[in-house]
């Protein structure tokens, strides 16, 4: 009995050790991830604090749209991607924080790329609002539909399978090589988020660019589905909850606040 107990001991302290190894190997990467998405929710307050609710552009240039859009999608989207940073981050052996920071960006170049095509739709929500309530309306419509579609079509399923399957991506990425090898690898992963949650985004024009509380729901959304082991089947409910928004949106246009012109920017 007593040599059971100390080879029980043995493998008790052999599985902290490893889960320590583990920790110690994944934590810079990880940290530096939800640092930055931490940092980017208080520029997100803060930057709130010098303007008020404004419906598509905000009264800004494509340039400076960009720049919000990436700080917004900094806090939105890094904090589900920690999974794939964990896996990835175990995997290297020197210069962690330096290599997970090329993964990061390459991950929010697509970010800053996905923000041009919101930057237009976010232009024609702007002339949607400027005294055309049905256009508004129409407009709402479209992106709920849009939303509620997507997000029960096959191809949402398996971007988001591919999304809650970090271990696959990291198997996949193993065969990179050279020295932009972890930029490509946040860039291709990137990419998966995007067609994984470009529908649920769009949403955010709807609802108003710099509306926090739909920022927060719309980050929960997207961290469930990839987190949750019933993800994909929250997913097709959040499908239904958005055809059924779409179905009555123009009897209450509250539900579009971002398509209401209800006030200036601070200073203007």
């Amino acid at each position: 009995m007593a040599w059971w107990s100390d080879s029980q001991s043995a493998d008790g302290a052999r599985r902290v050790s490893i889960a320590f190894d583990d920790l110690r190997h994944s934590a810079p990467g990880v940290s530096l991830v939800l640092i930055m998405a931490a940092a980017a929710w208080v520029g997100v307050v803060v930057f709130l604090g010098e303007m008020d609710t404004m419906p598509g552009t905000m009264g800004l240039g494509v340039v400076s749209f960009v720049a919000v859009w990436v700080l917004m999608m900094t806090a939105m989207m890094l904090p589900s991607v920690a999974p794939f940073v964990t896996l990835y981050a175990r995997a290297l052996t020197a210069a962690r924080r330096t290599r997970i920071s090329a993964l990061v960006v390459g991950y929010l170049l697509v970010c800053a790329a996905a923000g041009v095509p919101a930057y237009g739709l976010a232009w024609l929500a702007d002339r949607a609002v400027d005294g055309h309530t049905i256009s508004a309306a129409m407009l709402a419509v479209v992106l709920f539909t849009a939303c509620g579609v997507y997000q029960l079509t096959p191809l949402k399923d398996v971007c988001l399978a591919r999304c809650r399957s970090p271990l696959g991506f990291v198997m996949r990425y193993s065969s990179y090589r050279g020295a932009s090898r972890d930029f490509r690898v946040g860039f291709h992963h990137g990419l998966y988020c995007l067609a994984c949650c470009w529908s649920l985004m769009a949403l955010l024009v709807a609802f108003g660019l710099m509306n926090i509380a739909a920022m927060v729901a719309l980050a929960a959304v997207v961290l469930i589905e990839k987190a949750w082991a019933r993800g994909p089947g929250f997913a097709r409910v959040v499908g239904v909850v958005s055809l059924a928004a779409a179905g009555v949106v123009g009897w209450a246009p509250g539900l579009a606040p971002g398509l209401e012109h209800t006030s200036r920017m601070a200073g203007m």
